[in-house]
């Protein structure tokens, strides 16, 4: 078999060749990358489904179509097998004599679909193809396996070839479905196909568990090793061991006490009888008894050792405006350095000067990470600094290290309060964007300059470690999404039903979503936003709904407040009623009922009907209680309603935005624009910004994991397949925020709070401050971008 035959597409089969043109491929050929289920959904990716290959040539490959309902079949994550169901049964004509066939591949299917999620995942997933696969019928010989992916790495262009589609013969269909069918008295049950996973190999049952994080603070590694294996915190725990080497602040201070250095300092005239000088107790008695009353008597001194004065230590950093960037990483590099020093061994108390008095922690990872991004919009602390001393702290036994920028000792208020706190604040730290450490110490009222610290900034944080997404041997985990969020999804072009229902629209989405959209009555701004001012985005109301996307539907709400989704498939003569609230569902076989072909389901005034306009009779179906059908006289009412419903309707027609819900990458480029797959978000107008081509070089990629995009400083994107990312900037300043993800539609950008850009994406009835576009973009966006470049510079 050539690679044209193996890889052959035919018409109305079950598979197709379909290009996503959002996805680039290595091989430069990135026509024909996708292979999917018409009406139905993706199986999977070219350079995926090629990788499969490669671990089964060795043995054979199976026949291509029997592989592609297999890796639908234990794909993981949702799958509609329903469907797949629906389009192998369509082939029962072409193969009357082998019907019995189709249902053992079906069973065969469903009995993978079983299969533990455990065992469909890494390289589980691989053993459990190759046990299936093995030795099984219609296998391409492992020679003529290994001839049709050596081709297809030389010429990959020439799957266009197998994508022009064939007339479908009973051979190709006998070919798949046959291989499937006696895998299924091969292994009849779900357990024989696990059973038979175990005897060929050895399977790693956690291979695919999720590691979970340590709770306990106790580990091998120092915190300072911690703090610059972590990229958020690299550039100051790489500085704490340099000003370790050169501090000059003493540790602990210790008292003379009563400390005799020899000398007649060691001799007194009070002790204890057996410290008394021998020289006494050579006097007579009555001059001894005479010295010992008067205290004439001389003793010995007993050396006492030094006591440590008990002070409490207190670093106080200053986050305003002028200590921010490379001065604010040298001060908590200065207090860690102060608090973590081998020889330390007294608690140190940190505060956070600002608007207010902060009290931070700096002993674990993640506080650091936290409190790094404190920062104040005052430009000077000097009312905070004498609140603290005049207010909080009055206390005199206190050893104070305050950390500031050297700019801010210029301020005149500033300079006064230290003066005035010279007896209380010991130690003073001044730091520079150059790296230049400066240490004073307050004694008798004078400033002394104690020592000055260069750090070869440039030479220290050369190599910041690169940000490690957590993973388990190959196994990612997806991120929760929420159900919706503070602005309304793009609408989806791709649906099975639009419905109207007491004067709201909703939608039956292809992902199995009932939405409710909107039509907008503010008109503002329509040169801008042109033909979508009339429309509104979308939220989601039900999720996960269990339908197939074939025959009719109507939607209407019972007595209760939950949706009933009405479904009439007229091939099949089967009538269904689907509550999405309680999943509760009943069917209805109307084969007897003689309903005539140009009837259509339609909701009218609280309940179903099956109708026609010209019929005299037509048939309602019950909304409340169990599903009944009763034959009823034609009411003209329902035409009128149904004219009146179309008119509405239309004006959603052939609406919706072109989602982008492929994420091949996230990153920046040079332009310093937001990347998303082969968009940049790009300046269009006065506060009009969209996604456009991207041409530009992309100067920072972001990680993947899954649906999440993480920078190297932490910063994360998630993704949304329906249309929606969540920005979180490791700058906790910057609020989390969010952004539709659609191809040149008009952006909008929002936090739980705020609202700017196109009316398309706000929500009905929002309570969101609404703002202008570019002071969105430059509060949110731009701020978002400039931390990530500035992070390791």
């Amino acid at each position: 078999m050539d690679i044209i035959a193996y890889f052959q597409s035919y018409i109305n089969y079950f598979w197709e060749w379909t290009t996503d043109e959002d996805v680039p491929d290595d091989t430069q050929y990135n026509e024909n990358n996708l292979i999917s289920i018409p009406n139905v959904g993706a199986i999977a990716y070219r350079p995926y489904v090629m990788e499969i290959l490669k671990e089964l040539k060795e043995q054979g490959l199976p026949p291509f179509g029997s592989l592609l309902l297999v890796l639908y079949a234990i794909q993981d994550g949702y799958s509609n097998l329903d469907g797949v169901i629906y389009h192998l049964n369509k082939q029962k004509n072409a193969l009357s004599e082998s019907n019995s066939d189709i249902d053992f591949a079906i069973k065969f299917l469903i009995n993978l679909s079983n299969v533990g999620s455990l065992l469909k995942k890494g390289q589980n997933k691989i053993i459990l193809l190759q046990t299936i696969f093995k030795d099984s019928h219609n296998q391409v010989s492992s020679v003529n396996s290994g001839l049709i992916l050596k081709v297809f790495e030389k010429r990959p262009h020439i799957i266009a070839e197998a994508a022009t589609k064939k007339h479908l013969t009973s051979i190709v269909i006998n070919r798949d479905i046959k291989t499937l069918a006696l895998l299924q008295r091969k292994f009849p049950t779900t357990q024989s196909i696990v059973s038979a996973m175990r005897g060929s190999v050895e399977i790693p049952e956690l291979e695919d568990e999720v590691v979970e994080e340590e709770t306990t603070i106790e580990t091998d590694k120092d915190f300072i090793q911690e703090l610059i294996e972590e990229p958020k915190t690299f550039q100051v725990g790489s500085l704490i061991k340099r000003i370790w080497s050169g501090l000059k602040i003493p540790m602990r201070h210790l008292s003379p006490g009563e400390q005799p250095i020899g000398g007649i300092s060691d001799m007194t005239n009070k002790g204890e009888l057996h410290r008394m000088l021998l020289s006494e107790f050579a006097n007579e008695d009555d001059i001894f008894m005479n010295r010992v009353a008067n205290n004439e008597a001389l003793f010995i001194q007993r050396e006492i050792p030094p006591e440590e004065n008990i002070f409490e230590r207190i670093i106080l950093i200053d986050t305003s405006l002028k200590n921010w960037g490379t001065p604010k990483v040298l001060a908590f590099a200065s207090a860690i350095a102060v608090i973590k020093h081998p020889k330390a061994h007294s608690e140190c108390k940190v505060f956070a000067l600002g608007q207010n008095i902060i009290p931070i922690s700096l002993d674990k990872v993640d506080k650091v990470v936290e409190n790094l991004n404190h920062v104040s919009p005052v430009l000077e602390v000097s009312g905070t600094l004498e609140k603290f001393f005049n207010e909080e702290h009055k206390e005199k036994d206190l050893e104070v290290f305050f950390i500031t920028n050297q700019e801010n000792l210029n301020h005149q208020n500033l300079h006064k309060i230290i003066h005035e706190n010279r007896d209380r604040l010991k130690f003073l730290v001044t730091t520079s964007a150059n790296g230049e450490l400066n240490f004073y110490k307050h004694h008798k009222g004078t400033r002394k300059h104690i020592q000055k610290i260069m750090l070869p900034l440039q030479e220290l944080w050369a190599n910041p470690p690169k940000y490690k997404t957590r993973t388990v041997q190959g196994s990612q985990i997806k991120t929760d999404i929420p159900k919706n969020y503070p602005l309304l999804f793009p609408t989806p072009k791709e649906r099975i039903k639009t419905f109207l229902y007491e004067g709201d629209f909703y939608i039956l989405s292809n992902k199995k979503q009932l939405l409710k959209t909107y039509l907008s009555d503010n008109y503002y701004n329509r040169s801008i936003y042109q033909n979508i001012s009339t429309q509104k985005g979308c939220e989601v109301i039900i999720e996960n709904i269990s339908v197939k996307p074939r025959g009719q539907f109507a939607l209407a709400k019972n007595k209760a407040g939950n949706y009933i989704l009405a479904q009439f498939q007229q091939d099949k003569k089967i009538l269904s009623k689907l509550n999405l609230n309680t999943k509760e569902y009943s069917e209805l076989n109307l084969t007897g009922q003689n309903i005539p072909l140009n009837f259509h389901l339609i909701y009218f005034n609280k309940n179903f009907y099956l109708y026609n306009i010209d019929a005299p009779k037509i048939f309602m179906i019950s909304l409340e209680g169990h599903l009944s059908i009763e034959e009823v006289k034609n009411d003209q009412g329902i035409f009128k309603n149904g004219i009146k419903s179309e008119t509405e309707l239309n004006k959603l027609k052939d609406r919706g935005a072109k989602i982008l819900n492929n994420f091949t990458k996230i990153g920046i480029n040079d332009a310093e624009e937001f990347i998303i797959s082969n968009f940049a978000l790009e300046f269009h107008t006065e506060n009009v910004y969209y996604l456009g081509k991207n041409l530009q070089r992309i100067q920072v990629l972001a990680s993947q994991n899954k649906n999440k995009f993480t920078f190297e400083d932490g910063s994360e994107v998630i993704t949304d397949h329906r249309g929606m990312l969540t920005f979180i900037s490791s700058n906790k300043n910057i609020p989390t925020f969010y952004m539709p993800s659609v191809n040149y539609g008009f952006m909008a950008l929002a936090t739980e709070k705020e609202f700017g850009g196109s009316e398309y994406y706000l929500p009905k009835d929002s309570k969101l401050k609404v703002k202008e576009m570019d002071e969105m973009y430059s509060d949110y966006m731009e701020a978002f971008i400039k931390h990530i470049l500035e992070y390791g510079t």
